[in-house]
């Protein structure tokens, strides 16, 4: 069967739930993985998620900060925290589907505005997370055969996953040390990075582009923070990716846009 999963930093799940309804309607994956939800549980618009056709539901709230969630049409068989960092933050969210696929949805930390980890807390506890990650990778690389990580990471690895190379080597999301951990995550549990395998990586693609920006089309100084990978058993089932520019224009939107992927599971 095929599976369409996607993910997306929605900033803030109840100021946005309308353009989360309409994208449903309009694409209806079959899983959506939300970062920066911004809503404790009990908040979490819930009703409009199972109205819409998903009511199995995954949440990982906190007030006002961060907070992951899972919608599904699919049941899962278990779901799971983790506390990264031991900083209880809410940044991570695991379920299990009755077939035995693996999910892991993250929001790892975007690290503040300034790339040194001793001057700046932020970028140390990011660094920290990601090196946690490579552990993490390591430690299920010889068990879990059939999973798929996706989220905000919160860094755009490649040369042409950001506007200009040369002017964000020393901004964060794209400094080496950034980079470089990323790289080992990807490595430790051997993930294919499921957009890069149908976008080459010669070829521009952004996720986010910032509020800043008078106009963010024109401007165009985008990068590519939201990833999908998958374990190298699924990636022989890989169909194909997008990744919605569009959605950076729509009525309130979040600075990010969703990531999709259809996968032969």
């Amino acid at each position: 069967m095929a599976i369409t999963i996607a993910t997306w930093n929605i900033n803030s799940v109840r100021l946005r739930i309308g353009i989360v309804e309409q994208f449903l309607a309009a694409e209806a994956p079959d899983v959506l993985c939300l970062q920066e939800i911004k809503t404790i549980d009990d908040s979490f618009p819930r009703n409009a998620l199972i109205e819409a056709g998903y009511p199995h539901l995954a949440i990982a709230g906190q007030k006002g900060y961060h907070g992951v969630a899972i919608a599904s049409k699919l049941p899962f068989k278990t779901v799971e925290k983790d506390d990264w960092v031991a900083m209880g933050d809410a940044r991570h969210l695991r379920v299990r589907f009755e077939d035995g696929l693996l999910l892991d949805n993250f929001y790892i930390p975007a690290g503040g505005d300034e790339p040194d980890p001793v001057a700046n807390p932020k970028f140390d506890h990011k660094l920290k997370f990601l090196r946690e990650m490579v552990a993490w990778g390591d430690r299920r690389r010889k068990t879990e055969k059939r999973a798929i990580v996706v989220g905000d990471f919160n860094v755009a690895p490649l040369e042409h996953d950001v506007w200009s190379h040369k002017k964000l080597l020393d901004v964060v999301s794209h400094t080496p040390v950034e980079t470089a951990l990323l790289a080992e995550v990807q490595v430790s549990h051997d993930w294919v990075d499921a957009v890069r395998h149908f976008v080459p990586p010669s070829e521009k693609l952004y996720s986010w582009w910032s509020y800043r920006a008078a106009d963010w089309n024109a401007a165009d100084k985008g990068r590519r923070l939201d990833h999908i990978w998958v374990t190298p058993d699924l990636a022989g089932g890989l169909v194909s990716t997008r990744t919605l520019r569009e959605a950076r224009g729509w009525e309130k939107p979040s600075d990010h846009v969703p990531v999709m992927l259809t996968l032969e599971i």
